[in-house]
């Protein structure tokens, strides 16, 4: 990908060094500078370390928030948006649902956290928009892959660590290793004071929390028909409501609350009065249907899952899932394990099975069940869906994981079109 940047000696950048030419610059980063020799036999026009390009995209000039973890980066991230474009910022945001601009979609899904030269081409974009803040999700592969390097954080937040990308880490150890790494700087940090597994620099660090003292604590909540709650700041205390459902959501609420008063210079209440404009992010916890309820949502790790079906335990649930290929195995069968506690029934079915035979990772997700009598197999994710559509009874909720608002499952190496909220509405005949 070529950027072009106006009023320089050379008329484009290019971190591809196969684009390099006698008018376009190679930005030389750890990723690619194995490639150094190639864009030199390429006639590179001259080559730039990216520390050296971040002033001419305009980096210093924004306001950039980072946000990692396992589970709720998307949603904080999308709350932190929402909150500061009511509170009359302009706001860009940069993140696995693609990148946004002042209430606008510029790009469609992408990367969590694309190449280092992709996210400066989006921050010089939200300058030249007028942004002064810059929202982006980090994945722990960008940490390690450096591909956020040359970037001055105003903010890390830190959501939660559980088990994740282990095909990529191997060890819980590394993966922790690697997310906590972010916070070792002097920087200000935003961090979940109930995650034990954090550890961060405590200078300039913030807190967030429901279970223990912290900078912004949850004192009260309710859960009932969605949820509010009472947050204390020191002296201060505010409420809030929001359509949000789920007691996770409530530590994405609290992050990006404590957040945007980090970031701005407005009040608790003003916080508080836009916090209920928030809808939420499709595919994440998004009823599809009221009656029968069904549920879709993206969890698709361990604690995600346990987090949204123990949001719903009052429920009797009908579970649909299954768990990616190509990915982290040794998690499948703690899945099977926490469907098996908390579904009444439940249904295996293929997610993404790419390279992998979706028989084999059946079978690793059937290794944690003991109990298989309330088990049904069907490969088939769209009759597993129609299966459990067809054997839900009065008040049972259909809860369909692992994919929320991906429009398509990857088989080998190709996509085809699927997105379980469309099956659910094609079978049950609801009209968008």
């Amino acid at each position: 990908m070529k950027i072009e940047l106006p009023n320089q000696d050379f008329l484009y950048v290019s971190e591809n060094s196969n684009e390099c030419d006698s008018e376009t610059a190679f930005v030389l980063t750890t990723q690619n500078e194995k490639y150094l020799q190639n864009a030199k036999d390429k006639n590179a026009h001259s080559i730039i370390k990216i520390a050296d390009i971040a002033k001419l995209f305009g980096v210093n000039e924004i306001k950039i928030v980072g946000i990692t973890g396992t589970n709720g980066k998307t949603t904080t991230a999308s709350a932190i948006y929402s909150f500061l474009l009511d509170l009359g910022y302009k706001v860009a945001m940069q993140g696995t649902r693609g990148f946004f601009m002042n209430d606008e979609v510029i790009e469609g899904k992408t990367l969590t956290t694309p190449s280092v030269l992709n996210t400066y081409k989006h921050i010089y974009q939200a300058v030249d928009a007028g942004c002064e803040f810059f929202i982006m999700e980090v994945s722990s592969h960008a940490i390690v892959q450096k591909r956020i390097e040359g970037l001055d954080f105003e903010l890390k937040i830190l959501t939660n660590i559980t088990q994740d990308h282990l095909d990529y880490h191997k060890t819980l150890e590394e993966y922790r290793a690697v997310k906590n790494s972010f916070f070792q700087d002097d920087g200000k940090k935003l961090i979940n004071k109930d995650e034990k597994n954090a550890s961060f620099k405590i200078k300039n660090t913030f807190t967030y929390g429901i279970e223990n003292p912290s900078t912004y604590k949850l004192m009260a909540y309710s859960l009932n028909e969605a949820s509010s709650g009472i947050i204390q700041h020191f002296s201060q205390i505010v409420s809030f409501t929001s359509s949000l459902h789920g007691f996770f959501n409530l530590y994405n609420l609290m992050a990006a609350f404590g957040a945007t008063h980090i970031l701005t210079s407005k009040s608790v209440e003003q916080i508080g009065e836009v916090m209920e404009n928030f809808a939420g992010v499709s595919g994440r916890m998004e009823q599809v249907s009221v009656a029968p309820n069904v549920i879709v949502d993206f969890a698709h790790t361990p604690d995600g899952m346990h987090q949204v079906l123990n949001s719903l335990k009052e429920k009797e649930l009908l579970v649909v899932f299954g768990a990616g290929g190509d990915r982290d195995k040794s998690k499948r069968p703690i899945m099977g394990r926490i469907a098996a506690g908390l579904a009444k029934k439940i249904y295996i079915t293929s997610d993404n099975p790419r390279n992998e035979d979706p028989d084999l990772i059946i079978q690793d997700i059937l290794e944690g069940i003991e109990d298989k009598s309330n088990v049904t197999i069907e490969l088939n994710r769209k009759k597993a869906i129609r299966m459990a559509l067809d054997d839900q009874e009065g008040d049972e909720v259909v809860v369909i994981l692992g994919k929320g608002d991906e429009a398509y499952q990857i088989i080998y190496d190709k996509k085809f079109p699927f997105d379980d909220r469309e099956v659910v509405r094609e079978f049950l005949n609801i009209q968008q």
